[in-house]
């Protein structure tokens, strides 16, 4: 067992841990450089930064930018979900124009109108199942997950409960319409890669 994964396991056997403890411990163990980590219902995840994934991350914050203020759009910012201990870092963000912070300077869930999350092979069953259904919970109006492996786009509207009532799903190089949602633009594909 390496040093991370004793400092994890310890973090978990601990059933009165909150979400803040657990990053704060996470914050002070040697993550590697260019990985990112996310805790989803109490368990800790890291996954390394590839190429393909940033380049779709870019391609959808610059294309949102063309509406948004630079403050509205985040990427690999920690909001905290519903659900037990869901401290995500979404690959982009967007608030809304009245976000405001809580009390720790975090963003709050409420106020996100907008996610979207670039598949990674070691961690896509959080982004189709407990992060989606945080998302829905928490009423995210639009989800919108990039799989560089199925070459699609899934856009999710509609939160209902711990689910969304609509799923549309647009392959890579047609344009994801999200013009009559609150998101109000069409996102472009065409330069999304592939895996």
């Amino acid at each position: 067992m390496t040093v991370l994964e004793d400092r994890i396991a310890m973090a978990q056997s601990d059933d009165e841990i909150t979400l803040d403890e657990l990053f704060e411990r996470i914050e002070k163990m040697p993550a590697p450089e260019g990985y990112k980590v996310e805790i989803v219902e109490g368990t800790v995840f890291t996954a390394p930064q590839r190429d393909t994934h940033w380049e779709i991350i870019l391609d959808i914050v610059e294309q949102l930018r063309t509406k948004y203020p630079r403050k509205r759009v985040k990427s690999d910012v920690r909001v905290d979900y519903p659900g037990h201990l869901n401290g995500f870092a979404s690959d982009v963000t967007v608030t809304a124009e009245e976000a405001v912070r809580n009390g720790k300077g975090l963003w709050r869930h409420q106020d996100v109108v907008f996610v979207a999350e670039v598949i990674s092979r070691g961690t896509a069953a959080n982004d189709y199942g407990l992060k989606k259904t945080a998302y829905a919970q928490a009423e995210v109006p639009v989800y919108l997950i990039a799989d560089p492996y199925q070459r699609r786009c899934h856009i999710y509207t509609n939160p209902k409960g711990d689910d969304y009532a609509t799923e549309t799903k647009v392959g890579f190089g047609d344009d994801v319409d999200l013009t009559a949602t609150v998101v109000g633009l069409t996102l472009k594909t065409a330069e999304f890669p592939t895996d």
